[in-house]
Protein backbone atom coordinates (compact mmCIF):
# COMPACT_ATOMS: atom_id res chain seq x y z
CA UNK A 1 0.00 0.00 0.00
CA UNK A 2 1.04 3.22 -0.16
CA UNK A 3 -0.40 6.51 1.11
CA UNK A 4 -0.14 9.57 -0.79
CA UNK A 5 0.20 12.98 0.93
CA UNK A 6 -1.18 16.36 -0.39
CA UNK A 7 1.58 18.58 -1.53
CA UNK A 8 0.80 21.37 0.88
CA UNK A 9 0.96 18.29 4.15
CA UNK A 10 2.99 19.31 7.29
CA UNK A 11 5.76 17.41 8.75
CA UNK A 12 3.24 16.99 11.55
CA UNK A 13 0.70 15.71 9.67
CA UNK A 14 2.94 13.53 7.49
CA UNK A 15 4.21 11.88 10.88
CA UNK A 16 0.47 11.70 12.17
CA UNK A 17 0.17 9.11 8.89
CA UNK A 18 3.69 7.43 10.07
CA UNK A 19 2.38 7.03 13.74
CA UNK A 20 -0.69 5.96 12.93
CA UNK A 21 0.69 2.77 10.77
CA UNK A 22 2.60 2.00 13.18
CA UNK A 23 -0.06 1.52 15.97
CA UNK A 24 -1.70 -0.88 12.93
CA UNK A 25 1.40 -3.17 13.17
CA UNK A 26 2.72 -2.34 9.92
CA UNK A 27 5.71 -0.58 8.65
CA UNK A 28 5.82 3.36 7.50
CA UNK A 29 8.50 4.46 4.66
CA UNK A 30 8.00 7.97 4.12
CA UNK A 31 9.72 9.22 1.14
CA UNK A 32 10.00 12.85 0.44
CA UNK A 33 9.31 13.98 -3.41
CA UNK A 34 9.80 17.00 -5.28
CA UNK A 35 5.90 17.66 -5.42
CA UNK A 36 4.81 15.58 -2.49
CA UNK A 37 5.77 12.61 0.04
CA UNK A 38 4.57 9.27 -0.33
CA UNK A 39 4.67 6.65 2.82
CA UNK A 40 5.03 3.24 1.31
CA UNK A 41 3.26 0.53 3.98
CA UNK A 42 5.25 -2.73 4.38
CA UNK A 43 4.58 -5.85 6.92
CA UNK A 44 1.24 -6.45 6.11
CA UNK A 45 0.11 -9.72 4.65
CA UNK A 46 -3.05 -8.42 3.09
CA UNK A 47 -5.57 -5.27 2.00
CA UNK A 48 -5.00 -2.52 4.51
CA UNK A 49 -8.43 -0.58 5.35
CA UNK A 50 -7.86 2.48 3.04
CA UNK A 51 -11.13 4.22 4.79
CA UNK A 52 -8.83 4.39 8.36
CA UNK A 53 -5.89 6.02 5.80
CA UNK A 54 -8.03 8.11 3.34
CA UNK A 55 -9.52 9.98 6.65
CA UNK A 56 -6.67 11.03 7.73
CA UNK A 57 -5.49 14.76 7.86
CA UNK A 58 -2.92 15.79 5.11
CA UNK A 59 -3.69 12.04 3.27
CA UNK A 60 -4.64 13.09 -0.57
CA UNK A 61 -5.09 9.16 -1.15
CA UNK A 62 -4.56 5.71 -0.57
CA UNK A 63 -2.73 3.19 -3.33
CA UNK A 64 -2.65 -0.43 -3.86
CA UNK A 65 1.06 -1.35 -5.16
CA UNK A 66 0.80 -4.04 -7.12
CA UNK A 67 4.34 -4.66 -7.45
CA UNK A 68 6.69 -7.29 -5.11
CA UNK A 69 9.58 -4.66 -4.95
CA UNK A 70 6.86 -2.01 -3.17
CA UNK A 71 9.74 0.85 -2.48
CA UNK A 72 12.43 0.01 -5.07
CA UNK A 73 9.19 0.75 -7.43
CA UNK A 74 8.47 4.01 -9.42
CA UNK A 75 4.32 3.72 -7.81
CA UNK A 76 5.60 4.76 -4.63
CA UNK A 77 7.73 7.34 -5.87
CA UNK A 78 8.29 8.68 -9.46
CA UNK A 79 11.03 11.11 -9.36
CA UNK A 80 14.58 9.45 -10.08
CA UNK A 81 16.82 8.76 -6.47
CA UNK A 82 19.87 10.61 -6.69
CA UNK A 83 22.61 9.49 -3.56
CA UNK A 84 24.58 12.62 -2.30
CA UNK A 85 27.42 12.28 -0.84
CA UNK A 86 29.45 15.97 0.61
CA UNK A 87 32.48 17.60 0.06
CA UNK A 88 35.63 15.11 1.06
CA UNK A 89 38.73 16.38 2.36
CA UNK A 90 39.74 19.87 2.96
CA UNK A 91 39.57 23.49 1.44
CA UNK A 92 43.43 24.43 -0.04
CA UNK A 93 44.93 26.71 2.21
CA UNK A 94 48.56 27.18 0.86
CA UNK A 95 49.85 24.62 3.35
CA UNK A 96 47.08 21.96 3.47
CA UNK A 97 48.15 18.50 1.46
CA UNK A 98 44.55 17.12 1.86
CA UNK A 99 42.84 16.77 -0.79
CA UNK A 100 39.18 18.48 -1.76
CA UNK A 101 36.32 18.03 -3.68
CA UNK A 102 33.26 19.35 -3.99
CA UNK A 103 30.25 17.01 -3.01
CA UNK A 104 29.29 14.61 -5.87
CA UNK A 105 26.11 12.42 -6.91
CA UNK A 106 25.07 8.37 -8.01
CA UNK A 107 22.12 9.38 -10.15
CA UNK A 108 21.27 12.94 -11.28
CA UNK A 109 22.12 14.44 -14.55
CA UNK A 110 25.99 14.35 -13.57
CA UNK A 111 27.29 10.88 -14.16
CA UNK A 112 29.10 8.65 -11.62
CA UNK A 113 32.86 7.10 -12.05
CA UNK A 114 34.28 4.78 -10.16
CA UNK A 115 37.75 3.39 -10.55
CA UNK A 116 40.55 1.40 -9.08
CA UNK A 117 42.46 -2.02 -8.59
CA UNK A 118 39.96 -5.30 -7.76
CA UNK A 119 41.76 -5.53 -4.68
CA UNK A 120 44.25 -3.33 -2.30
CA UNK A 121 47.48 -5.20 -2.34
CA UNK A 122 49.83 -2.85 -0.73
CA UNK A 123 49.61 0.91 0.51
CA UNK A 124 52.18 1.83 -2.71
CA UNK A 125 50.06 0.16 -5.17
CA UNK A 126 46.64 1.34 -4.15
CA UNK A 127 48.20 5.30 -4.08
CA UNK A 128 49.81 4.89 -7.55
CA UNK A 129 46.14 3.78 -8.86
CA UNK A 130 44.30 6.39 -6.37
CA UNK A 131 46.39 9.86 -7.85
CA UNK A 132 46.08 8.54 -11.65
CA UNK A 133 42.05 7.77 -11.29
CA UNK A 134 41.89 11.00 -9.30
CA UNK A 135 44.13 13.07 -12.14
CA UNK A 136 41.61 11.52 -14.98
CA UNK A 137 38.79 12.62 -12.92
CA UNK A 138 37.22 9.75 -11.13
CA UNK A 139 34.89 10.69 -8.48
CA UNK A 140 34.65 7.20 -6.22
CA UNK A 141 37.80 4.87 -5.75
CA UNK A 142 36.82 0.77 -5.59
CA UNK A 143 39.23 -1.50 -4.10
CA UNK A 144 38.58 -4.50 -2.57
CA UNK A 145 39.75 -4.75 1.19
CA UNK A 146 37.43 -8.62 1.70
CA UNK A 147 37.93 -10.96 -1.70
CA UNK A 148 35.02 -13.76 -2.51
CA UNK A 149 37.48 -16.02 -4.54
CA UNK A 150 36.10 -19.17 -6.33
CA UNK A 151 39.53 -20.93 -4.51
CA UNK A 152 39.72 -20.90 -0.67
CA UNK A 153 43.92 -20.32 -1.80
CA UNK A 154 43.96 -17.42 -3.80
CA UNK A 155 44.37 -14.25 -2.29
CA UNK A 156 41.43 -13.37 0.03
CA UNK A 157 42.34 -9.26 0.54
CA UNK A 158 44.50 -7.57 3.35
CA UNK A 159 40.88 -6.44 5.28
CA UNK A 160 41.27 -4.08 7.88
CA UNK A 161 44.48 -2.78 6.38
CA UNK A 162 43.18 -2.36 3.34
CA UNK A 163 40.13 -0.17 4.43
CA UNK A 164 42.96 2.35 6.39
CA UNK A 165 44.38 2.53 3.49
CA UNK A 166 41.47 3.56 1.41
CA UNK A 167 40.31 6.11 4.06
CA UNK A 168 44.18 7.53 3.53
CA UNK A 169 43.08 8.23 0.02
CA UNK A 170 39.92 9.51 0.53
CA UNK A 171 41.53 12.16 2.93
CA UNK A 172 44.71 12.80 0.74
CA UNK A 173 42.67 12.62 -2.98
CA UNK A 174 39.24 13.29 -1.59
CA UNK A 175 37.91 10.16 -3.49
CA UNK A 176 34.98 8.33 -2.31
CA UNK A 177 35.62 5.19 -1.15
CA UNK A 178 33.61 1.82 -2.35
CA UNK A 179 34.45 -1.33 -1.15
CA UNK A 180 32.92 -5.04 -0.35
CA UNK A 181 31.84 -6.22 2.59
CA UNK A 182 31.28 -10.72 2.50
CA UNK A 183 29.25 -11.43 5.83
CA UNK A 184 28.42 -9.58 9.24
CA UNK A 185 32.11 -8.77 10.57
CA UNK A 186 33.12 -7.34 7.84
CA UNK A 187 29.86 -5.25 7.39
CA UNK A 188 30.49 -3.48 10.41
CA UNK A 189 34.07 -2.74 9.42
CA UNK A 190 33.01 -2.11 5.58
CA UNK A 191 29.99 0.92 7.23
CA UNK A 192 33.13 2.44 9.32
CA UNK A 193 35.62 2.80 6.76
CA UNK A 194 33.80 3.45 3.77
CA UNK A 195 31.22 5.73 2.26
CA UNK A 196 29.43 3.13 -0.05
CA UNK A 197 29.29 -0.38 1.20
CA UNK A 198 29.07 -3.26 -1.73
CA UNK A 199 27.41 -6.22 -1.74
CA UNK A 200 28.38 -8.57 -4.43
CA UNK A 201 26.97 -10.50 -6.94
CA UNK A 202 27.77 -13.64 -5.11
CA UNK A 203 25.89 -12.20 -2.18
CA UNK A 204 23.33 -10.24 -3.84
CA UNK A 205 20.52 -13.02 -2.52
CA UNK A 206 22.09 -13.31 1.01
CA UNK A 207 19.06 -11.80 2.87
CA UNK A 208 20.58 -11.58 6.34
CA UNK A 209 23.35 -9.67 5.33
CA UNK A 210 20.99 -7.32 2.91
CA UNK A 211 18.68 -6.86 5.90
CA UNK A 212 21.83 -5.51 7.86
CA UNK A 213 23.03 -3.03 5.51
CA UNK A 214 19.85 -1.67 5.53
CA UNK A 215 19.68 -1.16 9.22
CA UNK A 216 23.47 0.86 8.93
CA UNK A 217 22.41 3.71 6.71
CA UNK A 218 25.21 3.99 5.00
CA UNK A 219 24.52 4.11 1.06
CA UNK A 220 24.54 0.19 -0.55
CA UNK A 221 25.47 -0.35 -4.22
CA UNK A 222 24.14 -3.66 -4.88
CA UNK A 223 25.38 -5.72 -7.80
CA UNK A 224 23.30 -7.75 -9.65
CA UNK A 225 23.73 -11.83 -9.15
CA UNK A 226 25.59 -13.95 -11.53
CA UNK A 227 22.21 -15.63 -12.53
CA UNK A 228 19.70 -13.24 -11.44
CA UNK A 229 16.30 -12.07 -13.09
CA UNK A 230 15.46 -8.29 -12.80
CA UNK A 231 12.33 -9.10 -10.27
CA UNK A 232 15.28 -10.83 -8.37
CA UNK A 233 17.77 -7.88 -8.95
CA UNK A 234 14.73 -5.94 -7.02
CA UNK A 235 13.40 -7.61 -4.76
CA UNK A 236 17.07 -7.95 -3.15
CA UNK A 237 17.49 -4.04 -3.10
CA UNK A 238 13.81 -4.29 -1.26
CA UNK A 239 15.39 -6.17 0.86
CA UNK A 240 17.80 -3.59 1.95
CA UNK A 241 14.66 -0.57 1.80
CA UNK A 242 12.86 -2.22 3.51
CA UNK A 243 14.88 -1.94 6.88
CA UNK A 244 14.99 1.42 6.53
CA UNK A 245 17.93 2.75 4.05
CA UNK A 246 16.73 4.27 0.22
CA UNK A 247 19.98 5.17 -0.67
CA UNK A 248 20.27 1.70 -2.75
CA UNK A 249 22.59 2.07 -6.10
CA UNK A 250 22.26 -0.83 -8.65
CA UNK A 251 25.08 -2.29 -10.43
CA UNK A 252 25.03 -4.83 -13.75
CA UNK A 253 27.97 -6.77 -13.75
CA UNK A 254 27.09 -9.35 -16.22
CA UNK A 255 25.28 -12.88 -16.14
CA UNK A 256 26.33 -16.53 -16.92
CA UNK A 257 25.02 -17.05 -20.21
CA UNK A 258 26.55 -20.13 -22.78
CA UNK A 259 28.58 -17.33 -24.48
CA UNK A 260 32.32 -18.31 -24.19
CA UNK A 261 34.03 -14.79 -26.19
CA UNK A 262 33.74 -13.08 -22.69
CA UNK A 263 33.86 -13.88 -18.88
CA UNK A 264 30.34 -12.66 -18.15
CA UNK A 265 27.63 -11.53 -21.12
CA UNK A 266 26.84 -7.76 -19.69
CA UNK A 267 22.94 -7.08 -20.28
CA UNK A 268 22.86 -3.54 -21.22
CA UNK A 269 19.00 -4.37 -21.85
CA UNK A 270 18.37 -3.96 -18.24
CA UNK A 271 19.31 -0.56 -17.81
CA UNK A 272 16.19 1.21 -19.58
CA UNK A 273 14.32 -1.95 -18.30
CA UNK A 274 15.12 -0.78 -14.77
CA UNK A 275 14.80 2.82 -15.00
CA UNK A 276 11.21 2.10 -16.52
CA UNK A 277 10.20 0.25 -13.43
CA UNK A 278 12.33 1.74 -10.60
CA UNK A 279 13.28 5.16 -9.66
CA UNK A 280 16.88 3.72 -7.77
CA UNK A 281 20.21 5.27 -9.43
CA UNK A 282 22.17 2.38 -11.59
CA UNK A 283 25.88 1.74 -12.46
CA UNK A 284 27.31 -0.51 -15.02
CA UNK A 285 30.58 -2.71 -14.50
CA UNK A 286 32.14 -3.74 -17.80
CA UNK A 287 35.17 -4.91 -16.32
CA UNK A 288 33.27 -7.91 -14.21
CA UNK A 289 30.32 -7.83 -17.66
CA UNK A 290 33.31 -8.64 -19.84
CA UNK A 291 37.02 -10.29 -18.44
CA UNK A 292 38.30 -8.64 -20.87
CA UNK A 293 40.64 -5.67 -20.94
CA UNK A 294 40.05 -4.78 -25.01
CA UNK A 295 35.89 -4.81 -24.04
CA UNK A 296 36.07 -2.53 -21.43
CA UNK A 297 36.26 0.90 -23.05
CA UNK A 298 33.65 -0.46 -26.06
CA UNK A 299 31.07 -1.24 -23.00
CA UNK A 300 31.84 1.57 -20.92
CA UNK A 301 30.91 3.94 -23.97
CA UNK A 302 27.90 1.58 -24.77
CA UNK A 303 26.44 1.64 -20.98
CA UNK A 304 26.49 5.76 -21.13
CA UNK A 305 24.47 5.91 -24.37
CA UNK A 306 21.97 2.80 -22.75
CA UNK A 307 21.51 5.35 -20.13
CA UNK A 308 23.18 4.10 -16.70
CA UNK A 309 24.03 6.42 -13.85
CA UNK A 310 27.75 5.91 -14.71
CA UNK A 311 30.29 3.35 -14.97
CA UNK A 312 32.33 1.03 -12.06
CA UNK A 313 35.65 0.42 -14.07
CA UNK A 314 39.12 -2.22 -12.57
CA UNK A 315 41.81 0.14 -13.13
CA UNK A 316 45.71 -1.56 -12.32
CA UNK A 317 49.31 -0.03 -13.33
CA UNK A 318 50.72 -2.99 -13.31
CA UNK A 319 48.14 -5.32 -14.41
CA UNK A 320 49.79 -8.45 -15.44
CA UNK A 321 51.15 -8.29 -11.61
CA UNK A 322 47.87 -8.01 -10.59
CA UNK A 323 46.61 -10.09 -7.40
CA UNK A 324 43.15 -10.51 -9.21
CA UNK A 325 41.52 -9.87 -12.01
CA UNK A 326 44.46 -8.65 -13.79
CA UNK A 327 42.88 -9.69 -17.02
CA UNK A 328 39.96 -7.32 -17.10
CA UNK A 329 41.88 -4.21 -15.35
CA UNK A 330 42.51 -1.30 -17.69
CA UNK A 331 45.89 0.36 -17.48
CA UNK A 332 45.39 4.25 -16.57
CA UNK A 333 46.43 5.66 -19.90
CA UNK A 334 43.40 3.52 -20.79
CA UNK A 335 41.31 4.75 -18.21
CA UNK A 336 42.18 8.87 -19.06
CA UNK A 337 41.10 8.13 -23.00
CA UNK A 338 37.80 6.14 -21.46
CA UNK A 339 37.14 9.34 -19.33
CA UNK A 340 37.96 11.66 -22.78
CA UNK A 341 35.62 9.29 -24.63
CA UNK A 342 32.87 9.11 -21.86
CA UNK A 343 32.97 13.23 -22.20
CA UNK A 344 32.30 13.78 -25.74
CA UNK A 345 29.20 11.02 -25.06
CA UNK A 346 27.41 12.66 -21.98
CA UNK A 347 25.98 15.73 -23.73
CA UNK A 348 24.64 13.68 -26.29
CA UNK A 349 22.41 11.48 -24.24
CA UNK A 350 21.61 14.95 -21.82
CA UNK A 351 24.18 13.96 -19.33
CA UNK A 352 27.17 15.66 -18.13
CA UNK A 353 30.47 14.48 -16.67
CA UNK A 354 32.04 16.09 -13.96
CA UNK A 355 35.17 15.96 -13.31
CA UNK A 356 36.08 16.64 -9.59
CA UNK A 357 39.20 18.46 -8.77
CA UNK A 358 41.40 17.43 -6.23
CA UNK A 359 44.43 19.68 -5.03
CA UNK A 360 47.63 19.06 -3.55
CA UNK A 361 48.18 14.83 -3.45
CA UNK A 362 51.77 14.60 -1.54
CA UNK A 363 51.89 11.91 0.34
Amino acid sequence: MLVVMKAQATPEEIQAVCDHIVQLGFRPHPLPGAQRTAIGITGNQGEVDRGNLESLSGVAEVIRVSKAYKLASRDVKEEDTVVRFGATGNPADGSSSAGWRNGVAIGGRDLAIVAGPCSIESREQAFAIAEQVAQAGAQFFRGGAYKPRTSPYAFQGLGLEALKIMSEIRERLGLRIVTEALDSESLDLVAEWADVIQIGARNMQNFSLLKKAGRLRKPVLLKRGLSATMEEFLMAAEYVMSEGNYEVILCERGVRTFADHARNTLDLSIVPALQHVSHLPILVDPSHGTGRRDSVLPMARAAIAAGADGVMVEVHDHPERALSDGPQSVYPAQFAEMMHELEQIAPVVGRNLARGVAVDSRQ
